[in-house]
């Protein structure tokens, strides 16, 4: 006997048997109602069973109390701006209800993962930050003092950006002198950070300059997710010179600020710091300048009144010379004077003398009736005859009278 002469199967056993689906036939129609149905869902659940692949591919399960949902996100580690994703994490996703025939279970494809209470962004950016910080990237030991008066600095941006002009109109009005050299980069986009690596190791290869500014203005936190790149960290960290982060605005911050050995809030800012001693040294100068220029006005001053005090004490040569001149002049006078009353009393005394003499002259005797006998010729002549008793006869003698002489011969 067979189960249809039983009379307990009669009842229930259909006439015919029905056409069957093969399981794949059944998981096809599951799927084509899933994936129509459950299109762009978005769902909150904790990772849990995280199985990351080599590929970049994560495979996971979303639960909660009362569920599970397995997951998958293709190419998340290629993803740009992706953060880490850790078991217990709790998630928001969003992406299609898919079905897996080879399983026969149905899973979430994950387009989009958002951390429940901090974005993807800050997520991964505290992520990063925390790893290298437990490095020892963000050390300041590891730091490198910036040169104090660089002659050269190398500017890493891209050459259209207005951060560009901000650095050199602040390197032009306060460091004239220093040299300026820029190695053009993205500062925006998938490949920006392959750029921005590559400016530094061309800047340390060829020994460009002597400190580094990597700069860029401001922006959302998309704008400024080159800086965060972990092999750019890594890339400031092995530079051999000395790198100055100044990106963003005074409240942006950047993995690459806390890498670098000096952050400054803007671009500017940066350019300020890497001048800021050859200023000093100028406003340095420039009082010295003015404290010599004072202190040698002060002793000019000085030295003027001395002068004055002495110029008032001692007279002019010229002054003295006229002096001298004057002087000379009235002892002239003087001396002319005293000879002239010298002569004068002179020739009154020749005067009086000669009247003397004039009376007391032999021609004036003659003139009287008197005559003079003196010798002629021979050893005596011209001697005076004063006795008689001393002529001899036949001796020549000469009478001088008053108006004239005569020759006569004693007889």
């Amino acid at each position: 006997m067979n189960d249809r002469e039983l009379p307990l199967f009669q009842s229930s056993l259909p006439d015919r048997t029905p056409a069957a689906l093969s399981v794949s036939e059944l998981t096809g129609k599951i799927k084509n109602s899933l994936e129509k149905d459950f299109f762009e869902v978005w769902v909150k659940g904790e990772v849990s069973n995280l199985k990351p692949a080599s590929s970049g591919h994560l495979y996971f399960s979303l639960k909660d109390a009362g569920a599970a949902l397995s997951a998958a996100a293709f190419g998340w580690g290629r993803k740009k701006n992706s953060f880490q994703l850790k078991d217990g994490m709790e998630v928001l996703c969003r992406g299609n209800i898919s079905v897996y025939p080879p399983r026969g279970n149905y899973q979430l494809l994950v387009e989009a993962i958002e951390p429940v209470g901090a974005g993807s962004l800050q997520l991964a950016f505290d992520q990063l930050k925390e790893k290298l910080m437990k490095e020892g990237l963000f050390d300041a030991a590891r730091k490198r003092p910036l040169p104090r008066y660089p002659s050269r600095i190398v500017v890493i941006t891209s050459p259209q950006a207005a951060a560009l002009r901000d650095v050199l109109t602040v390197l032009r009005r306060r460091a004239p002198f220093v040299d300026v050299i820029l190695v053009p980069a993205l500062v925006q986009g998938e490949d920006a950070p392959r750029k921005l690596i590559q400016a530094i190791r061309v800047a340390n290869h060829h020994r460009l300059g002597e400190v580094i500014l990597l700069t860029r203005g401001g922006g959302s936190i998309e704008d400024l997710w080159s800086f965060n790149h972990e092999d750019l960290a890594r890339t400031i960290a092995e530079s051999a010179i000395p790198v100055v982060s100044a990106v963003g605005h005074e409240v942006d911050f950047t993995i690459s600020d806390f890498v670098s050995d000096l952050r400054a809030p803007t671009p500017s800012a940066g350019a300020e710091i890497l001048t800021q001693h050859w200023v000093e040294l100028r406003e340095r100068t420039r009082q010295l300048h003015e404290r010599l220029f004072m202190s040698l006005k002060r002793d000019l001053v000085l030295k003027k009144r001395i002068l004055e005090t002495l110029s008032a004490r001692l007279k002019s040569p010229k002054d003295r010379l006229r002096e001298q001149i004057q002087r000379l002049d009235e002892i002239e006078s003087s001396l002319t004077r005293g000879m002239q009353l010298l002569v004068e009393r002179k020739r009154m005394a020749v005067e009086r003398l000669a009247g003397k003499l004039h009376a007391l002259s032999p021609l004036q005797v003659l003139s009287r009736g008197y005559a003079l006998v003196q010798r002629r010729g021979g050893g005596s002549a011209g001697v005076v005859v004063r006795s008689a008793s001393s002529i001899q006869k036949g001796e020549e003698l000469v009478l001088r009278f008053g108006d004239g002489s005569v020759d006569v011969v004693t007889q």
